[in-house]
């Protein structure tokens, strides 16, 4: 593996938590380097489970994007609209609102959870 990747793989695998992207970076490596999952994991010190199931998740098809209606209401303060937040309002009444400048795959995330909660 090339210095570089091999530096890659590294930082990523000290983080705690794995966005989609770290772990591409990851499951590319373990499947270039000719190594079993669990040595890979080994050499790099987090469990083999862990990449198991990226390397699983990263294998499915994208699932279909589910449409739901929306309802565009206006601003109450007069704010800009660079300067508004988006709010997510479920039909179970839960609510999400999101800043701006918050990441979609972390949405996406809560938006799941949601979901599997309903």
């Amino acid at each position: 593996m090339s210095g570089s990747k091999d530096g890659s793989v590294k930082r990523v695998a000290a983080r705690r938590y794995w966005r989609e992207a770290d772990a591409r970076v990851v499951v590319e490596a373990w499947r270039g380097s000719g190594e079993g999952l669990g040595e890979f994991a080994r050499r790099y010190g987090f469990e083999p489970r862990r990449l198991g199931r990226w390397a699983e998740r990263l294998e499915r098809p994208p699932e279909p994007v589910r449409m739901h209606p929306v309802r565009v209401v206006g601003r109450e303060d007069g704010g800009r609209l660079s300067d508004a937040r988006l709010e997510i309002v479920l039909d179970e009444g839960c609510s999400v609102r999101v800043p701006p400048g918050f990441a979609a795959e972390d949405l996406e995330r809560v938006l799941s959870v949601l979901a599997v909660g309903a």
